[in-house]
């Protein structure tokens, strides 16, 4: 890791503070599919990175509360979709950590395998447009003209159109710092 795991007794008070509302919001809240700290207390994956620059952190975090927590996505949808940016980054930590989360939401193993290797398929019509979308968005050249715009506005609606943008903008940023900062699965949990 190109980062060094920040101490909690060591934070600044801004570090502290971003600390404090990614341990204490929605996210520390209920069941951990995935440890947010370490062992000593230092923060995991894309919380960590965040912690070292808390100006930008702060509002990165936020959003990725309300892209997890504010949205209208069903559970299986969000996690579809974020599984779909894992696997389009190569994103080990997110796949590890979205894996869990995704099947707790109901996604079962073969399609956990599925979204892992950038072929899921649904008899659910909306989870296979929201992942035909990502799929899309994640591509280089993901130009939406007007008759794709008609089709998915038909499909899945504004509201949803706009959540998943902004889902796969969010993760497909974690994504980038994971690796640019060589952010990988907890030792421990391989």
């Amino acid at each position: 890791m190109r980062l060094p795991d920040l101490d909690p007794a060591d934070l600044t008070d801004a570090q502290r503070a971003l600390r404090a509302r990614i341990i204490g919001g929605p996210r520390g809240s209920g069941t951990q599919h995935f440890p947010l700290t370490t062992p000593d207390g230092a923060l995991t994956g894309p919380f960590q990175v965040m912690l070292h620059e808390p100006a930008l952190g702060a509002p990165l975090q936020e959003l990725g509360s309300a892209v997890r927590y504010a949205t209208g996505l069903s559970d299986r949808v969000r996690e579809i979709a974020i599984l779909a940016v894992a696997a389009a980054t190569d994103s080990a930590f997110e796949q590890w950590a979205h894996a869990r989360i995704g099947r707790a939401a109901g996604l079962h193993d073969t399609e956990l395998a599925a979204l892992a290797e950038g072929r899921f398929t649904s008899d659910d019509a909306i989870e296979q447009t929201a992942y035909d979308f990502c799929r899309r968005l994640l591509q280089d050249t993901s130009h939406v003209d007007d008759e794709v715009y008609a089709r998915l506005h038909t499909a899945i609606g504004t509201t949803t159109i706009t959540e998943l943008v902004v889902l796969v903008g969010y993760y497909r940023t974690l994504a980038q710092l994971l690796d640019v900062f060589d952010v990988g699965v907890p030792d421990e949990q391989h």
